[in-house]
């Protein structure tokens, strides 16, 4: 199983949007970034990532996991963009935020503070369970 980040803004898909699509998920569509597009061609169904608020909330606040490995995006005919379908497993004890991952030393190689820009991208194991920890959630 791999691990992943989603980013998204609260104001246009929110983790309370993400869990109310329930078992079936949805596509993680709209992605026109060829890196985040590419992790997404790299995901298999179960690998399981971080829900990310950005914006001015900057906090990984769920889990979700990939319920649908990559296909056409339904939002464009440009068969250059892909998407995944993702549905939401559970949400964090209480959010991590950006600041708490920046401020953490075995984080300090995370996509998220190196890259802060991409949408989607790859989270190590280390990564994931020091994220799951600092969320109050087993791993």
């Amino acid at each position: 199983m791999a691990f992943w980040l989603f980013k998204s803004e609260p104001s246009t898909w929110s983790w309370d949007d993400q869990v109310a699509k329930g078992e079936e998920g949805e596509e993680w569509d709209g992605v026109r970034n060829y890196q985040a597009r590419n992790n997404m061609r790299l995901m298999r169904a179960g690998d399981r990532g971080f829900f990310y608020h950005s914006q001015k909330e900057k906090a990984v606040v769920g889990i979700v996991e990939v319920c649908a490995e990559s296909h056409q995006d339904s939002t464009t005919e440009d068969a250059r963009w892909d998407c995944v379908d993702i549905r939401a497993v559970a949400p964090l004890a209480r959010p991590v935020t950006l600041a708490e991952i920046k401020e953490h030393p075995d984080l300090a190689e995370m996509a998220l503070v190196k890259n802060t820009r991409l949408s989607v991208q790859p989270v190590s194991e280390a990564e994931w369970a020091i994220i799951c920890e600092l969320g109050g959630i087993a791993p």
